[in-house]
């Protein structure tokens, strides 16, 4: 099968949607399909660089993400690709730019249109004006508008599914839970231990995605606070970037953590394996997890991790091997000193190989590729002259944009 993706966000771009994207085109490429990756240009990617089976399109910053792109040309061209390479299959995995564009190519091949949605966007509705642009009702107008025409829809978490039942979405939905491939440890980088001044007495706490203040991070650095009283040899490190790194700075330097506390900045995804190793136990306190794709690394790399409830990792964690979820700082704060004082058994691990198994880049692949047969089963090819896009497509956005700054529009 040749199946192309279409995506705004793809490496050297670090993202949670840039390593599910990575690590399902390596997986359906293992089952001997060909991958076509449709996306943005990128300022570290040379334009003369040549990278088998990718595509780059035009793209500016996009507002309120700089360090996500936005194509503005190309719609001509990636059918032209797409007819060259003969795709049997788009799946898009954004609702802007090149989704729209992989929707255009869909139609004038007459083939199936998968999508992905990956960001409960109602969560980030406050990069956009501060939120009054755009609210969490607006955020459904225009996701079941851009879905009106998609054969089928992948959710990574029941929650994102109920998410767009909620939005009115009609198109048939398939929870398939995001697989990860965790890179090998680097050779160069075996002992970060020794990088970071670490000795083996030390309690190595690891906060790692990106700094968004959605992530909530704040109370990871206040829980620490409370930890290190308890435990003046315990560290922690923050690994990512984003736009809350300053003020999280700020927060440390206040509660005069500095020494303890440890901001790595962004860090290649292809070394994140060795940050896990390094650690005692992982913590997300972040409130807007869809799907975790850090939780499952943490488990591959055999740590235990905490973090809040939420209807994703309610599903995940069914032991203590796997990890702990909380409703408040208190407990976050004894579930953390749990892991520390918890010394390594077998049992956990058995128990999260077991856990693993369901949630591996080979399980995932195999999913993906049953809901694209029954995608391309159950297509209905409309006609490829027809409007892009069509009324029906824009008809709830048109809603929205008559008064955009009406928030529940």
């Amino acid at each position: 099968m040749n199946i192309g993706l279409f995506t705004d966000t793809y490496f050297p771009q670090v993202s949670g949607v840039a390593t599910s994207i990575k690590t399902l085109k390596e997986s359906l490429e293992a089952q001997g399909h060909q991958v076509y990756i449709f996306t943005s240009t990128d300022p570290k990617v040379s334009k003369n660089k040549f990278e088998p089976h990718i595509y780059r399109f035009s793209s500016v910053p996009y507002v309120g993400f700089k360090d996500r792109r936005l194509a503005f040309r190309g719609l001509i061209q990636a059918v032209e690709i797409a007819k060259s390479v003969k795709l049997d299959i788009v799946h898009t995995q954004t609702e802007f730019s090149l989704g729209l564009l992989g929707k255009f190519v869909a139609r004038q091949l007459k083939i199936p249109a998968v999508h992905t949605y990956h960001t409960m966007y109602e969560d980030y509705t406050h990069y956009v004006a501060k939120g009054l642009l755009i609210g969490a009702n607006g955020v459904g107008v225009l996701m079941k508008a851009y879905m009106k025409s998609i054969d089928s829809v992948i959710a990574p978490s029941d929650l994102v599914r109920d998410t767009l039942l909620k939005y009115g979405v009609t198109a048939p939905i398939t929870v398939i839970p995001t697989g990860v491939a965790l890179p090998k440890r680097q050779e160069d980088n075996q002992n970060l231990r020794e990088t970071y001044g670490f000795t083996d007495d030390n309690l190595v706490i690891l906060s790692l995605g990106r700094l968004a203040y959605e992530k909530n991070i704040a109370m990871t650095i206040t829980s620490f606070d409370k930890i290190i009283a308890q435990y003046p040899q315990a560290r922690l490190v923050i690994v990512g970037d984003g736009p809350a790194r300053k003020d999280l700075q700020e927060q440390v330097e206040h509660l005069d953590l500095t020494q303890y506390v440890t901001f790595t900045g962004m860090v290649e995804h292809d070394c994140i394996a060795d940050y896990y190793a390094m650690s005692d136990v992982f913590v997300s306190s972040s409130n807007t997890e869809t799907q975790g794709l850090t939780f499952v690394e943490a488990m591959f790399a055999n740590r235990p991790f905490v973090a809040i409830h939420s209807p994703y990792l309610d599903n995940l964690v069914d032991d203590v091997a796997i990890g702990q979820l909380v409703d408040n700082i208190d407990d976050f704060t004894t579930a953390v000193i749990f892991y520390l004082n918890r010394p390594f058994n077998e049992r956990d691990q058995a128990q999260r190989i077991k856990k693993m198994a369901d949630v591996d880049a080979v399980t995932f692949g195999k999913r993906v590729l049953a809901c694209y047969n029954a995608a391309i089963h159950h297509h209905q090819p409309t006609d490829g002259n027809d409007q892009f896009p069509n009324e029906e497509e824009v008809g709830y956005a048109k809603k929205l944009l008559r008064n955009p700054f009406r928030r529940g529009s």
